[in-house]
């Protein structure tokens, strides 16, 4: 009995041994626990912390709560591990050795800042308290050891402020009511007839304070704690549960990032820039974040807390003054930046606060930048040798490369317009639209197909909605390190902040300045290279890059081009997967080939039978009931297809050209109105009762799963025939011609989902291109294939790859079969869908690579199966979207095909794609 005992008490001693072996807090500072590889675990701002203490920077010590307790936080009902309340408290002890500080001490006190830290940067969206540690009786030991009560009790209003507002929840009832505290401090400061808060003296901050606590008991009914532990736990509480708040979550659904992520909590010994003309914080920048060059940039402001910074209550003062008024501050954050991108090799973010001259660093990260920034901080790097080729390559976000081709404001008409005023250049471009002062009006403007210019005084994250549905953001107060822009500059957002000379007026819903005066609605244009703003609406033109491409830039003026073409140079080193394009016109397929395109991968015949008098006679085929009739308006229709496709087999220069034939449900093309019945009626001599009776007839309850695709051409193979002949004329004639053209075309049946619907189109394909060959005399080399866009198809392309030579995934219309979901009509449920982590994402932006991602690999697999060498791509929106190229590569795709803006974003993708796999 006795040994059995002594067993089961072993058990438990080895269990209880196993869960303390857990470890929840890491600190950092003489006694570092982590590292910068250690995001996952510790969230970028404590990995990074511990990184810049283990290279012997100076950063105050402190501690981090793990993204692991996040997690247990939200999977036990907001409570805690039983060990993080004896590990907190070690770490606590370790800090006021460090620091000789006691926390809660009523002579000698350590206060704390907690800060969030997700594995990603998610600027301003979660919750921050600063100067925590502050009661009563610890703010007179501040004041005393000091010796600036002034100071110790701004300090202590900021935190009831802030604790009050995150953890006690005392905020406005919207968007547009004022802040609670901000209007207990304005009915102060009218009393006491003074415009700025820092006029208040001591005795009108203790004034405040017991002001501000009568406040929140009236809105709570709690008292403001006076227990540090209390406070402690109540701020870790409120930033573990801001992981969870409107805009966060907004901000992960927009960016991608997992809700299971969870955020660390950082809490770290206070510094105080708050301490008067000796000190001051600020956020810096080891290069510019707006266009990448190489200088030290960012702002600072003397005698703050860095929440004044990043909030924008006070406009700061550029970083370069600060070797003015504290030249060896200056000198030191020089050698700071110089071994922060040494060590990270990465331009990055920092904070830093100055107390009494002494320079602290208080978080460090990747910084943001503009796509613009992003390529030339790469491209410049691999010139320093600070990274190679590929390092600079897997570093671009592959979205960013498109912002090198977004147009700018057309200079013949910038030279017309007289800037309003000039604030600071925050996010790159040019942007025109309707002004409007909140993200709702945002919103329902962008809804019903307006461009908007979102006008703030500053920006929150409550604005965030609003920035997304904007063509730009315009604030009046703050810097490049706001809220505004560092977030406009991750979205890539025309941004224009601390434009000092506008004034925005909620209530009457204007910005003025001086005397002109805009009120919502009105057109308002911003400038985000020069600051510059301007009343009404002014043309863009092509960017630098699009300019080269036109011929009215050489390449050897335009710095932004020579860097583009170099990164597109490292990319297609690396790169296997081919990039084609959708194009339609010639004029399309030569602006794709510009930017790097090798082959059109869907040519959509449709588009061609809209213009001029084209619509009529394919209205005159479809509304035609006899064969004869069919045929008469088909060869009206040949000539015009023959020299389209002439047209694009020229400027592909004998690039491959997939031609997808006729694919969408014929009552497209009808007309839908009275006067619209009766015009095509005379036009084809036809009474209107009879086109009435034909458009009804034609009518379909559900016309994209229809009579459409290849069905149209097995109902009626003579329209399959025309295209077929258009095509093979076009290529004869390109290859029969004077200067001859090579040409390569790949006819594409759609909607195939049984084998023998295939071979039926095949045959018709065959037999006209033997006959134009005979008549011609000429060897035309062609492939025919199909689009894999139903889930039929993608089951059975072992049996299809029998008769096709190539598939091209038509992920739209397989995303919309597979999902039961209708592209045009999910956008009023795709929301909730994407808040409840339904879907992580919208599945027609970004393929669904779970479930339709299978129906694409199996149909690769099947298709390979059969036919080993057959040339297998994609063509839906999908193409040009980053995750989805790199999806395509993974399940191993010849080519992805996109609209020609998209495609060095797929070039770019797909040698990111190319690299991971060699990883």
């Amino acid at each position: 009995m006795a040994t059995k005992t002594k067993k089961a008490k072993k058990a438990v001693t080895k269990k209880a041994a196993k869960a303390k072996a857990v470890q929840y807090v890491y600190e950092f500072g003489r006694k570092t626990q982590g590292n910068s590889k250690m995001k996952e675990l510790l969230g970028g701002k404590g990995a990074n912390l511990a990184e810049m203490a283990r290279i012997k920077l100076p950063v105050p010590p402190g501690f981090t709560l793990t993204t692991e307790v996040c997690t247990y936080f939200y999977d036990n009902k907001l409570s805690y591990p039983k060990t993080l309340v004896a590990e907190v408290k070690a770490a606590v002890a370790n800090v006021e050795k460090q620091t000789k500080k006691i926390f809660g001490d009523a002579k000698n006190p350590l206060l704390f800042g907690v800060r969030s830290g997700a594995r990603e940067s998610m600027p301003g969206m979660m919750d921050t308290i600063l100067n925590l540690g502050l009661n009563d009786k610890t703010v007179v030991a501040l004041a005393e050891k000091s010796g600036n009560e002034r100071f110790a009790y701004d300090c202590y209003r900021r935190f009831i402020q802030m604790y009050g507002d995150v953890v006690m929840g005392v905020q406005p009832a919207d968007e547009n009511a004022h802040e609670p505290f901000d209007e207990v401090m304005d009915g102060l400061k009218k009393e006491l007839k003074i415009k700025n808060d820092s006029d208040l003296t001591a005795d009108d901050l203790k004034e405040l304070i017991k002001r501000y606590q009568k406040l929140i008991k009236q809105v709570t009914k709690s008292a403001f704690p006076q227990n540090v532990y209390e406070q402690l736990w109540g701020a870790v509480g409120a930033v573990f549960s801001s992981w969870q708040n409107e805009r966060a979550i907004l901000y992960r659904q927009k960016y991608g990032i997992p809700a299971a992520w969870g955020t660390a909590v950082n809490v770290q010994a206070m510094v105080f820039g708050n301490l008067g003309d000796t000190s001051g914080t600020g956020v810096a920048f080891t290069r510019d974040p707006a266009n990448g060059e190489n200088v030290f940039y960012g702002e600072y402001l003397i005698n703050a807390q860095g929440e004044d910074v990043v909030a924008g209550v006070r406009t700061p003062k550029e970083i370069s003054k600060l070797a003015e008024e504290m030249p060896d501050a200056h000198a030191e954050l020089e050698e700071v930046r110089a071994k922060l991108e040494a060590h990270f090799k990465d331009m990055q973010d920092f904070e830093f606060t100055v107390e009494d001259n002494k320079l602290y660093m208080l978080q460090t990260r990747n910084g943001k930048r503009t796509g613009l920034a992003a390529v030339r901080i790469a491209y410049e790097m691999v010139k320093e040798k600070l990274i190679d080729d590929v390092a600079a390559v897997k570093r671009i976000p592959a979205d960013s490369i498109s912002s090198l081709l977004v147009p700018i404001f057309d200079p013949a008409e910038l030279k017309k317009a007289k800037p309003l005023t000039t604030g600071l250049p925050a996010g790159p471009g040019a942007a025109s639209g309707h002004v409007v002062f909140s993200a709702a009006a945002a919103e329902a403007q962008v809804a019903k197909g307006n461009k908007v210019v979102l006008c703030r005084v500053e920006t929150s994250p409550e604005d965030l909605r609003g920035m997304i549905a904007s063509e730009g953001i315009l604030t009046s107060r703050g810097g490049v390190s706001s809220h505004a822009a560092l977030v406009a500059r991750q979205m890539g957002k025309v941004c224009v902040c601390g434009a000092h000379e506008v004034v925005i007026d909620y209530g009457k819903k204007t910005l003025t300045v001086g005397k002109t005066v805009l009120r919502e609605g009105d057109f308002i244009s911003i400038d985000g290279t020069s600051g510059h703003i301007f009343a009404g609406a002014i043309p863009t033109a092509p960017s630098e890059v699009s300019q080269v491409f036109n011929g009215k830039l050489k390449p050897a003026k335009s710095y932004t081009y020579q860097m583009f073409d170099q990164i597109m140079k490292w990319a297609d080193k690396h790169r296997t997967m081919g990039v084609r394009t959708n194009a339609d016109t010639p004029a399309q397929a030569k602006q794709a080939i510009a930017f790097g395109a090798e082959g059109i991968g869907l040519c959509r015949t449709e588009h061609m039978f809209f213009e001029g008098d084209r619509i009529t006679f394919m209205r005159e085929m479809i509304l035609a009931t006899e064969e004869v009739d069919r045929r008469k308006a088909l060869k009206k229709l040949l000539k015009f297809q023959r020299d389209d496709f002439k047209g694009l087999f020229k400027a592909m220069e004998g690039r491959p050209v997939t031609v997808r034939l006729l694919d969408p449900p014929l009552h497209e093309f009808l007309p839908h109105d009275d006067s619209a019945r009766r015009a095509i009626a005379e036009a084809i001599g036809v009474t209107p009762e009879f086109v009435s009776d034909r458009v009804k007839a034609l009518h379909e309850q559900n016309p994209m799963l229809g009579h459409r695709g290849c069905r149209l051409g097995i109902t009626y193979p003579e329209i399959t025939e025309m295209q077929a002949r258009a095509i093979f004329e076009a290529a004869a004639a390109c290859l029969t011609a004077k200067k001859k053209i090579k040409v390569s075309p790949e006819i594409m049946i759609p909607l195939v989902g049984f084998k023998k619907e295939l071979d039926l189109q095949v045959a018709v394909v065959h037999k006209v291109a033997a006959e134009v060959m005979e008549a011609k005399k000429v060897k035309i080399p062609y492939m025919v294939g199909t689009m894999i866009e139903i889930p039929r198809a993608a089951l059975t392309a072992n049996e299809i790859a029998e008769s096709a030579e190539f598939f091209s995934f038509g992920t739209n219309d397989l995303t919309q079969t597979t999902l039961g979901m209708s592209r045009d009509d999910a956008g009023s449920f795709l929301p909730d869908y994407k808040e409840l982590d339904i879907l992580p994402q919208n599945p027609f932006d970004s393929i669904d690579q779970t479930g339709v991602g299978q129906l694409v690999q199996m149909g690769v697999d099947k298709g390979r199966a059969t036919r080993p060498e057959i040339k297998l791509g994609i063509c839906g929106e999908h193409g040009g979207e980053p995750n989805s190229v790199k999806f395509c590569h993974r399940v191993g795709l010849n080519y992805v095909s996109c609209s020609p803006p998209r495609v060095p974003v797929a070039r770019l993708a797909a040698a990111q794609a190319a690299l991971a796999d060699k990883k």
